[in-house]
């Protein structure tokens, strides 16, 4: 059975990675190694990361 969940996230950081969260209470249904096709919308785009942190 094919189950289809829509979430808008914004993408995090880890390290020298971009990464997207899964939330927790999708937990049961997304275990390791389930394999789900992932299709990514840009709602919002990102200012210049690289600026923001010479900045700081």
């Amino acid at each position: 059975m094919s189950k289809t969940y829509t979430i808008t996230k914004k993408i995090a950081k880890h390290g020298n990675q971009s990464v997207i969260v899964i939330p927790s209470f999708l937990k049961n249904d997304l275990k390791p190694k389930t394999i789900v096709e992932v299709k990514i919308e840009v709602v919002k785009e990102a200012e210049d990361v690289q600026t923001e942190e010479l900045q700081k």
